[in-house]
């Protein structure tokens, strides 16, 4: 069975401080899912072509059908709600490959 990603960009944060509600719900969401942090707020990045060198987030979870599952997840629908104005991000599930 092929991993799954969430695979997070965002270019527009004005206030990292309001995310601290969608962190804290987004943080439950990925743990109940088994999912594991590999990068995140302070890793480096190196941006080419039109990518943009802002704060990306990599969780990787046991399979594709996991990631997809959490991210349905009544609890990560809560975080959503608690995204702040202001705010701009490029989510994506990836299947990894085998």
């Amino acid at each position: 069975m092929s991993k799954g990603y969430w695979v997070s960009v965002y270019p527009t944060i004005e206030d990292t401080e309001s995310l601290e509600a969608y962190n804290e719900l987004a943080g439950r969401t990925v743990a109940a899912a088994g999912g594991r942090v590999l990068a995140s707020i302070g890793s480096r990045v190196e941006a080419h072509e039109a990518g943009l060198a802002e704060r990306v987030v990599l969780i990787e979870f046991d399979s594709f059908e996991q990631a997809v599952a959490a991210r349905a997840s009544a609890t990560y629908q809560q975080a959503l709600a608690a995204l702040p104005d202001g705010f701009e991000r490029d989510f994506r599930i990836v299947e990894g490959l085998d």
